[in-house]
Order: structure tokens, then sequence, then C-alpha cells
């Protein structure tokens, strides 16, 4: 069976359901392929910056989010290796808060219309043909399409297609959870962080009841068998968090198994944007599928509703002229040139701003991690407000309005 499309984004995550909907309010429907049986809820928060809030509002859902999570004053930095006061870093005129990754997917799918997403569609390969692509999928369904967005990952297929490299184990693992105070956590809406000894972790309250944490650290051969077993996981973060405050301690071991994963950070060499094929003809790739990075400066998912936003801008321009909907005759060739430039356009606005992300995230976690005692001093007592400046400094981006 084949099926007809104007636009095919691949993975209902945060990247292709933002495209989808920028695309949506400019008038152009797309169809999302998740290859689970339902929106895939992992990572259960992220700190979403002021880049991230105007991309949000640029799609119209940025509002009702506020509602629903509070607003982040600033960070505390702490050390666990020198005994000194933690350091707290301002985040005045920036708007902060840690967004729960469901409500946002959630908030997404609804306001798309019904039929947008097609789950259990898993993409097994893709072929040219003449001025569309031919989607296969692992039913046997065939999707042609005029446009083709890879939002599926770091282990993309689409990225796969272009001639990207897979991500690279940057050496370093994360364990994240969310644990849920019904009556309220009382920590205030600060952000915490502790570093030293090789260790990072941290905690933010998304609103008064939900709290996210983290902890990432360089793992050992026998500490990559932990990823499986939330008991052993749970067990091993709190073996960790020995030199950490209380309440740090408490929110871990007040955290359900189900409330706990782990994964290897994986990176995306950023030379590789530099010679690579964001876009090829008609297709390209978008969020983790172009530039996974490591979450010390929790652009990850940031960068993603920037891409969204800033994709369907480029792409409705190419399919649409002003005051027009998408027409059933037009000059194939015609359009598929207006595509590619559209695309080309989308991968000019966003390599330069993916590999300053990827390089910055990466050289920042090797300096809050390093685990040298020269390094973890010389960090602890003059590096951390640098280093909290640059979270900062990244989130002054702004990707624009849909049109």
């Amino acid at each position: 069976m084949e099926i007809v499309e104007d636009v095919v984004i691949v993975g209902a995550g945060i990247a292709g359901l933002t495209t989808s909907l920028g695309l949506h309010r400019l008038g152009i429907r797309s169809l999302v392929l998740e290859s689970s049986d339902r929106l895939r809820i992992t990572g259960f928060a992220f700190t979403t910056w002021r880049n991230a809030w105007k991309a949000l509002d640029a799609i119209g859902i940025g509002e009702s989010l506020r509602q629903q999570h509070n607003l982040t004053p600033s960070i505390l930095v702490g050390s666990t290796f020198l005994v000194q006061p933690p350091s707290e870093i301002s985040f005045k005129g920036y708007e902060v808060r840690c967004l729960q990754r469901r409500l946002l997917l959630e908030t997404l799918a609804k306001e798309l219309p019904n039929g947008s997403i097609r789950f259990s569609s898993k993409v097994v390969s893709i072929e040219e043909s003449g001025f569309f692509k031919r989607v296969h999928l692992d039913d046997g369904t065939i999707l042609k399409t005029k446009v083709l967005i890879g939002c599926d990952g770091v282990n993309s297929v689409v990225a796969k297609w272009l001639g990207f490299q897979k991500p690279v184990f940057t050496g370093r693992s994360a364990i994240r959870g969310n644990t849920n105070f019904k009556g309220g956590h009382g920590f205030g809406p600060k952000f915490r962080q502790f570093v030293g000894r090789g260790v990072r972790s941290g905690f933010l309250p998304c609103d008064d009841e939900m709290v996210y944490w983290f902890l990432t650290w360089t793992p050992a051969s026998k500490e990559e068998e932990l990823e499986d077993d939330p008991v052993k996981l749970k067990q091993f973060v709190i073996s960790k968090l020995k030199d950490t405050p209380d309440e740090m301690k408490s929110v871990v071991e007040k955290t359900l198994l189900d409330g706990i994963s782990s994964s290897p950070l994986r990176y995306r060499r950023p030379w590789e944007l530099l010679w690579g094929n964001i876009s090829k003809g008609s297709i390209c790739v978008a969020g983790d599928a172009l530039h996974p990075m490591t979450p010390d400066l929790g652009q990850g998912g940031c960068s993603a509703l920037e891409d969204g936003v800033v994709l369907a801008r480029c792409l409705a321009k190419a399919l649409l002229k002003p005051g027009e909907e998408i027409k059933e005759k037009v000059d194939e060739e015609e359009e598929y040139k207006r595509i590619e430039m559209g695309l080309k356009k989308f991968a000019q606005e966003r390599r330069w701003r993916s590999f300053d992300l990827i390089s910055t995230a990466y050289m920042v976690g090797s300096i809050q991690q390093n685990n040298g005692k020269i390094m973890n001093f010389f960090r602890d007592k003059f590096l951390s407000r640098f280093i909290s400046g640059f979270l900062l400094s990244k989130a002054n981006f702004d990707c624009g309005m849909l049109n």
C-alpha cells in the first residue's frame, strides 16, 4: 500500500512535534511517524531557558505550560571536593523553568489535528523516486512524500541516509529521575547542583510537588551493567551522593523505581556539522538526529524547539506563496527546487548554532566532571560562576517567529 503525503516527519519527540505544529499553524499538514505505540516519555524533565520559551511562544503553547511550571530564580552550585559555601547565580532577567517532558509532548500532540501522528510506524528504508522520497515502514506500508524530515533521535535512520556517522560515546553516563512529593516538597524553586570527584549531580523542582534530579559520572566497565536495573541504579546513585546535602539524598531516596532511567551520553562530533549534509534535496534532520549533545548546558531539548520553529518557517516559505494554500497542481521540479532551497536555508541557520552548543556542552561537561585534584580545586574555587555564565549566554538566542 502506498500513501502520498506532502511532508513526513520521522519521530514524535520534541523536534518532530514542534515542527509539525509549526507547519500546522502556517496551514501545512504533515504526518508524524512514531515507532512506539504511544508518545515516548523518556528523560522525565529538562531545563527550559529563555530561548526555549521564545520558541514555545512562537508555536502558541508557551502560556499554558508556564501555568504548570514554577519559575526558577537562581542556581546554587556546591562543591563536594572543597568545604566552602555554595555560590549562587541569579537568573534575573531570564525565564528559566524545569519543564516536564510528558506535559510538553502531550500539549504539542493535542494541538495537532487528529491523525497527524501515526504510531507503531518504524522506518526501515528510504529511496529516491523522482522529485519524491519513498519511505518504507516495517509493516509494509510505503509513504511517498515531497519532504522528509528526520527527528528520529540519536540512532536516526534519516541522518544515516544523509551520511552522518553514529553519535559517539563520551565516556560518561547519566542517571535521571523524577520524584513526586505529594503535599509539597518544601525545597523552594531554586536549582541545586553539586560537582566534584568526577561526579555532577543536582535537582530542580518543576512545580510544588514534582522534582527532577540527575547524576552524571564516568562509569567503570562493571558499572555499565547498571543501566537496566532500577534497584541497582538507585543504590548506586545514593552511594555517589555521600558528600552532597541531605536534601539531595532525600530526593533520590523518595524516587519510585519506575521514575529512574539511565543512558550513556553520546554526542555528534561537531566538525561533522561543518561539512556534513544537514539537508540534501528534500530531506533534512533536526533535534537529536542533527545535534545530539551532552546535557551540561541544558540545551538539548531547547535547541530541538528552536529547530522546529526555524524549520517550519523555512519550509512554509518554500511550500506556500503569501496568502495561498498548497495547490494540487504544481510544477513538481519548481516546487522541489523551492523545497531544496528552504531546507538549505534551515541548514545554514542551524549549522553554527548546533556546532556551538555541542562544543560548549562537551567542554563544560569535561571541566565539571574532571576528577583531578588540581582541576577540582581550580574549578570549585574560581570557575563555577564562569561556567554558569555559559548557561545564560547560550539562552540569549532567539529563533524568531513562525512568519
